[in-house]
C-alpha cells in the first residue's frame, strides 16, 4: 500500500521538497502511512481522520536544533546541510523516543549549531517570559485561542508569584517581535512558560528553565504545572545532554530523508 503524502496546495510550500525526498527514502508497507507537513490546509482534519481510523501518521515540521529557514514572504532553506526537520510519529512533537549514542548531536556541534547546555542561570531574575504557540497550534492542542490561553496562563501565574510577566509572540512581519532575538527576552528570565512553542528549546539552551504542555518536546526536562513556577524543574547537565542526544535523533536533513537515514534512525526510535 502506498505511503500517503498530504499535499499543501501552494507551490512555495516546503512540503513539496519534503515529500519528494521521503518518497525516495521511506519504504512502503502493507498498511497506509500518512505524512503531514505542519497544520495548514486540511491537515488538522486529516490527522483527526487518521486517529479515528487508527492509521499510522507522521508529522513533519521545522527542526529542534537547526540552522533556521526564512519563513516570509516565502519559506527558503539557506543551508541544506545544516537545516533539519523534525519527523514525529503520532504527535506534532517527539514524545516517545530512545536516547542514542550522541553521534548526531556531536555532528550538530561540529556544524556550528548551538547545542551546548550552559547550565542554569543562578543570577538575579527579573521576570517570567510567556511565549505561546501560534494560533493554529494553540487551537489544536488547547482548544482555545492564543489570547485565551495567554490570559488563562497569566492569571494562573499570578496566583503563585508577583514577579513581572513579559510576553513574547512569534515574530511575524509587522509585529513588535519581528527581527528580534528571543535571547534578549530570556536575559534575566526566571522561567519560560509555553504550551508547544520551540521557544522552550531556546530557553533551555540559554540557561532558562521551562514550564510547558505535556506534549511539548521540552516536557522530558521541564515542569508541566504552573504551581511549580517559583521552583521550576532544573535537571542536571547529564540529563539535559541525554535529552539533547534524543532530540538530535529525531530531526533530519532533506538528504537524510532521501537516502533512507531518517527512516533507519526513526525505526530504532519508535
Amino acid at each position: 500500500m502506498s505511503n500517503i503524502f498530504h499535499e499543501i496546495p501552494w507551490n512555495k510550500c516546503l512540503s513539496h521538497q519534503m515529500w519528494k525526498a521521503l518518497k525516495e527514502g521511506w519504504p512502503e508497507t502493507d498498511k497506509p502511512v500518512h505524512f503531514f507537513w505542519g497544520l495548514a490546509g486540511k491537515n488538522i482534519q486529516g490527522i483527526q481522520e487518521c486517529i479515528d481510523k487508527k492509521e499510522e501518521w507522521w508529522y513533519v515540521d521545522v527542526g529542534y536544533l537547526t540552522e533556521q529557514i526564512t519563513r516570509y514572504p516565502e519559506p527558503l532553506i539557506h543551508d541544506y546541510d545544516k537545516t533539519y526537520f523534525r519527523i514525529c510519529k503520532g504527535n506534532i512533537h517527539t514524545i516517545r523516543c530512545k536516547v542514542g549514542d550522541g553521534k548526531r548531536l556531536q555532528h550538530l556541534e561540529y556544524q556550528g549549531i548551538d547545542v551546548h547546555f550552559k547550565g542554569w542561570d543562578t543570577g538575579e531574575t527579573t521576570h517570567i517570559l510567556i511565549a505561546p504557540s501560534s494560533q493554529t497550534v494553540t487551537y489544536h492542542i488547547n482548544g482555545i485561542s492564543q489570547d485565551e490561553w495567554t490570559k488563562q496562563i497569566t492569571e494562573e501565574i499570578k496566583k503563585h508569584t508577583d514577579m513581572p510577566i513579559k510576553f513574547r509572540n512569534k515574530p511575524r512581519p509587522g509585529n513588535e517581535w519581528w527581527n528580534t532575538d528571543i535571547k534578549e527576552d530570556l536575559k534575566g528570565a526566571h522561567c519560560l512558560v509555553t504550551n508547544m512553542s520551540l521557544a522552550g528549546i531556546d530557553a533551555v539552551i540559554n540557561m532558562t528553565p521551562v514550564i510547558c504542555h505535556q506534549r511539548n518536546i521540552c516536557s522530558f526536562i521541564s515542569s508541566r504545572d504552573i504551581k511549580y513556577i517559583k521552583k521550576p524543574m532544573r535537571p542536571g547537565a547529564k540529563t539535559i545532554t541525554e535529552w539533547l542526544k534524543m532530540i538530535a535523533d529525531n530531526q533530519f536533513t532533506l538528504e537524510e530523508m532521501r537516502n533512507g537515514i531518517a527512516y533507519e534512525v526513526l525505526k530504532k526510535q519508535v
